[in-house]
């Protein structure tokens, strides 16, 4: 755990409440994933989501068109739910402190850590959740 790193279940409780548009960086066109049963799960709850993979640029899922990197959104941002691999996260530091605006939280899901990102993004004013699935937490919490 590092310093200012979003832990307790009321922060995260008021960041799923206040959200509304989540960035899906890794998201997946292929149901049996995670990085598309999660995303679909947030969108069935009325969450806009807003797939990003350049794999899939062309497709559509969650009535968004894939996008090829986090600075190709050009609208606010709240949550961008992080499905990539830990050692690949330094190589997208760079899109998360170039969003306009920045997004307000960058989750980073269960089994998903890396201290020095998160310490890079938190110093810059983003909050940052780490090794924790959004979706148990949404069901968790009732919302």
């Amino acid at each position: 755990m590092i310093e200012g790193e979003v832990r307790s279940l009321e922060r995260v409780r008021e960041l799923l409440i206040g959200a509304r548009t989540v960035a899906v960086l890794g998201a997946s066109t292929k149901p049996e994933r995670p990085a598309f049963y999660v995303p679909d799960y947030l969108h069935e709850q009325g969450y806009r989501l807003i797939p990003v993979n350049p794999l899939h640029v062309g497709a559509v899922a969650w009535a968004e068109p894939f996008r090829a990197k986090l600075t190709d959104i050009v609208e606010p941002i709240d949550i961008v739910d992080v499905f990539r691999h830990p050692n690949f996260l330094p190589s997208h530091t760079p899109d998360f402190l170039a969003m306009q605006p920045a997004p307000k939280v960058v989750w980073f899901q269960q089994g998903i850590r890396n201290d020095e990102v998160a310490a890079t993004l938190i110093a810059a004013g983003i909050e940052v959740v780490q090794d924790r699935c959004i979706l148990v937490d949404h069901r968790r919490l009732g919302l």
